[in-house]
């Protein structure tokens, strides 16, 4: 007899319209010249996935590419738990107009530091883990979540038992697909990590 299990995908939202060096989290950004390029290179990534629910981020970049994989043919569960990390007052500032003394401060001790009026990596990563949490008490199933990068690496830190300080080693591209596997008889929800790359 099979073990219940839960199929989680995380799928991150395509190139966004920002010019680089711009601070961004909770902004709603557009997306690029380049999103029907990217969605026709995300498909065969997913389209094996069958009988799914999609659960997505409400910023703009992810509920696109959530709409645009869908083609309006499933609901989409808009999640804001799914946001990635809330810079707070340094949200569409550039990077180098930030004080340097807190934006070092801050690197050093981000995960459990927030900027001003943000919120802390830890803490991010908290309503993440209470998203996963919502789908298992859902029971066995299979769930497409558009989300963010941010969201990605502390789902996929805790699978693998990593400290959230060193998540950010974890590359994770546009338009990529990380799946987990959550085995429902244990206690420790996530349990096995997958990178899809087909």
């Amino acid at each position: 007899m099979s073990k219940p299990v839960m199929e989680l995908y995380l799928v991150r939202h395509t190139t966004p319209d920002i010019a680089p060096g711009i601070c961004y989290g909770q902004s709603d950004i557009g997306v690029k010249h380049t999103f029907e390029a990217e969605v026709a290179a995300l498909r065969p990534k997913i389209a094996h996935i069958e009988a799914a629910s999609f659960h997505s981020s409400p910023l703009q970049r992810c509920m696109l590419l959530a709409q645009a994989v869908s083609a309006g043919s499933r609901d989409i569960q808009q999640d804001a738990r799914l946001k990635e990390l809330n810079f707070g007052d340094w949200e569409l500032q550039s990077w180098d107009d930030i004080p340097r003394g807190l934006l070092d401060e801050w690197a050093d001790e981000h995960v459990k530091l927030a900027p001003p009026n943000g919120e802390s990596f830890h803490e991010l990563s908290l309503r993440a883990q209470a998203f996963v949490q919502h789908l298992i008490e859902q029971g066995e199933g299979v769930h497409v979540a558009f989300t963010h990068a941010g969201v990605i690496r502390a789902l996929t830190g805790y699978a693998l038992d990593l400290p959230l300080s060193n998540v950010f080693r974890l590359h994770v591209d546009y338009a990529s697909v990380t799946k987990l596997i959550i085995d429902l008889d244990r206690q420790r929800p996530l349990l096995r990590v997958g990178f899809v790359n087909r």
